[in-house]
């Protein structure tokens, strides 16, 4: 065990979460789940077709911040976790975030009349601010979860409801784009509608941090205090430590699944629109239809994951639900470009789309409720080899995969339109059928690729129901 730190002060099992918090805590992910929403539907069609920057440069810059995000999300996650206050360890981080992360965010979707350079420059500051303060909240408010509850099963419940919220909120701001904001003439092209979004969005993303924070704050006295240091505060101390915290096998093969599962994702949204509108065919108002599924399959979801996780496990329901959802997926682009899809125009083209990506919305939903819930059982794994309770740097190495969902996802999709010289701007109007054939060729092998990667890495993970009780039960008789 690590002799840098005896156990923090332990409030013992803490009252079982009532279904209110629950879903006022889940509330919470819906600011990441906005600002998710936003970069990866959003960010790269409205910089590039209607601000008029380069696809490239867009990617380029949230590479920029996403370097950023790896030197700060653990920094955050380990000073959330030593930190000390009337407020306890959380709560400072998750006020004081609310008024930056919606300023920053606002700002974004309304950007000035300036150059390639001058708008690159902007870009690359707003997103490392909005990254690096929604780390602020998300980080510590996801930490809190092992301490609203130790159940392996009540774990997974909790984490449903706030991976909900992400989905369902990021979804809402979708629909009132295109149903709402872009229903005009313009279309996709009116920069106005963007405009009021940021407006409508940032509020939400505020009211958000504020209500997740003022809900749980009741808890703080239960909550566990830091470990108290038994040597001086050092930059060596901080690396040693954190190496124990991350070098765990099963944190290792669970993250690097997390972040091939969330390069997918972000790969999938960053160019859902231009897929559905040109690879596809869709007009705005089925766009708008096949968006607003997205409530029902997070719904599904909800429901799903904590029945399968309950039933098979969280790591074999993962596995199953991901080889379905994951497969499914690339299937109608695979199919298209070997001519097997009805063409565009066909009655039975758009059903046939929404059903899809309805049902395997839901299982990839499902899959990111059961693979987040695995990280709350690797605390307790953590505290029996180091003597710590380290919640924050765990959560935030996950929450660092999430953001690379925009990431390393809108890079690879900006390199992707780079490469097939994706028209832009006004040229849009007159994407040809190679173009559209190499775009399908290009994405839908990428994605089966990396979601198999991912379930393979999360069949690593050695966490069961078994060793999470034992891991407390040894817990306790140390305590003893």
């Amino acid at each position: 065990m690590a002799s840098t730190a005896k156990a923090g002060g332990n409030a013992g099992q803490p009252a079982p979460p009532t279904l209110w918090l629950k879903i006022t805590h889940g509330f919470g992910s819906s600011a990441l789940g906005i600002k998710e929403g936003g970069f990866s539907y959003f960010l790269l069609l409205f910089y590039v077709t209607v601000v008029g920057l380069e696809p490239g440069l867009v990617g380029l810059s949230i590479l920029i911040a996403l370097v950023f995000d790896a030197i700060s999300d653990p920094l955050v996650g380990y000073w959330s976790d030593n930190f000390r206050s009337r407020l306890g360890r959380r709560h400072p981080f998750m006020y004081a975030s609310a008024i930056p992360v919606g300023l920053s965010y606002f700002l974004l979707w309304n950007p000035p009349d300036w150059s390639q350079t001058g708008l690159f420059f902007y870009l690359t500051f707003l997103a490392i601010a909005i990254r690096t303060f929604i780390t602020l909240y998300e980080t510590p408010s996801s930490a809190l979860l092992p301490e609203l509850s130790r159940d392996y099963e009540e774990r997974t419940s909790i984490q449903s409801f706030r991976i909900f919220f992400g989905w369902a909120s990021g979804n809402l701001m979708s629909v009132l784009l295109f149903g709402v904001l872009l229903a005009g003439p313009m279309g996709m092209q009116d920069r106005s509608g963007f405009e009021t979004y940021g407006i409508i969005a940032s509020c939400v993303i505020f009211a958000a941090i504020i209500v997740s924070s003022m809900a749980t704050h009741h808890r703080i006295p239960t909550l566990t205090k830091p470990a108290q240091a038994t040597e001086p505060f050092s930059f060596a101390r901080i690396m040693r430590e954190m190496f124990e915290i991350l070098s765990e096998r099963s944190f290792i093969v669970l993250f690097i699944a997390t972040v091939l599962f969330s390069v997918a994702v972000g790969l999938n949204t960053s160019l859902a629109f231009l897929m559905l509108k040109h690879f596809w065919g869709l007009s705005e108002f089925q766009i708008f239809i096949w968006t607003s599924t997205v409530f029902l399959s997070a719904g599904l979801a909800l429901f799903l994951a904590p029945m399968i996780g309950r039933k098979m496990g969280k790591k074999k329901a993962a596995l199953l639900l991901g080889f379905f959802a994951f497969t499914i997926q690339p299937a109608p682009y695979l199919l298209r470009l070997f001519g097997l899809m009805p063409e565009n125009g066909d009655p039975i083209l758009f059903p046939l789309l929404v059903a899809v990506n309805m049902i395997d919305l839901a299982l990839i939903i499902a899959v990111q409720m059961l693979s987040y819930a695995m990280t709350a059982d690797l605390v307790e794994s953590n505290q029996l080899r180091t003597g710590r309770r380290n919640e924050g740097v765990y959560y935030a190495a996950m929450t660092f995969t999430r953001k690379t969902t925009q990431g390393l996802g809108v890079l690879a999709a900006g390199l992707i339109l780079s490469a097939i010289a994706f028209p832009q701007g006004e040229e849009l109007a007159n994407v040809s059928d190679d173009t559209l054939w190499m775009l399908g060729a290009a994405y839908a092998p990428s994605l089966l690729v990396l979601y198999l990667a991912a379930l393979f890495c999360l069949s690593r993970y050695t966490i069961d129901k078994a060793q999470h009780e034992a891991n407390l039960t040894a817990l306790s008789n140390r305590a003893d």
